[in-house]
């Protein structure tokens, strides 16, 4: 993967959030490719509750400064940039006010889901985007992790296709477990189709649940990766259906040849 370019899109990172699978898998494979003699930029959104002081985040303001429409609502875009200790890493991270002040991630403290978290991850996904093209940094992979992630395969496919940069960018999405009961907010279709995405692509998103999240990410990435030993098996079946690269659950102490190989014969092939 030598002089390849990877951008890791996830909803969360460790140093900066607790250990999970995604937060895990989301340093660990970009440190391999990095090891490897890659570039890569990683991207997650700056929650209120990561401590900006002890990570010593920074705005980047030349990065900063536009504006992204979400239903019809102007939303301030910032960019804050921070590095991984002894890795000589940096990870970017999306920041609004509006979106991202409150000091939680995805749920409140009695554990419901944020009603604005389908605009969350529109905002995420335009903002990853928007950056990268101010970067002016044409990645040949990008693989995303997580389902507040899980929009930027269609708005890469769909709202960005003419957009030059990533013409011959692939995109990879890790499949996890790690879910969410009930579904997000009713009105999510409606405010994607604001962007003119064709009802036909986000036809299963009226009912915005994890499962169904994922099927749209599935449906415009060129590969998938199973993040997790066990999936819900209506996306077992999914994901056995797609005609796709599909890299089965790889243990966190040996998958840097399995990811290596997928991402080098599967997809940059």
């Amino acid at each position: 993967m030598k002089d390849k370019r990877v951008l890791y899109v996830s909803s969360e990172v460790v140093p900066y959030l607790p250990e999970t699978e995604i937060s895990s898998m989301s340093f660990e494979a970009p440190r391999m490719i990095n090891k490897q003699g890659g570039q890569i930029r990683i991207f997650m959104p700056r929650y209120g509750n990561i401590n900006e002081r002890r990570h010593q985040l920074h705005e980047v303001i030349r990065l900063s400064g536009i504006n992204l429409v979400i239903n019809d609502l102007d939303m301030p875009l910032v960019i804050k940039v921070a590095s991984i200790p002894k890795e000589r890493i940096q990870v970017y991270f999306i920041d609004n006010e509006e979106y991202f002040k409150r000091k939680a991630t995805l749920t409140d403290e009695n554990g419901q889901l944020f009603d604005d978290n389908d605009e969350r991850a529109i905002f995420f996904a335009k903002g990853v985007i928007e950056t990268v093209k101010k970067l002016n940094w044409a990645p040949d992979i990008i693989h995303v992790h997580g389902w507040l992630a899980s929009l930027l395969p269609l708005y890469l496919k769909q709202y960005y296709k003419d957009e030059p940069l990533f013409k011959e960018s692939k995109v990879v999405t890790s499949v996890y477990s790690q879910s969410f009961d009930d579904t997000l907010n009713s009105g999510m279709v409606d405010k994607i189709r604001f962007d003119e995405i064709e009802e036909a692509h986000v036809e299963s998103l009226k009912t915005p649940n994890y499962s169904n999240l994922m099927k749209v990410a599935v449906d415009f990435s060129d590969g998938i990766i199973k993040g997790s030993q066990e999936l819900p098996a209506e996306l077992e079946d999914y994901l056995a259906d797609c005609k796709k690269p599909v890299l089965d659950y790889q243990y966190p102490e040996a998958f840097t040849e399995a990811y290596t190989d997928f991402y080098t014969t599967k997809i940059l092939k």
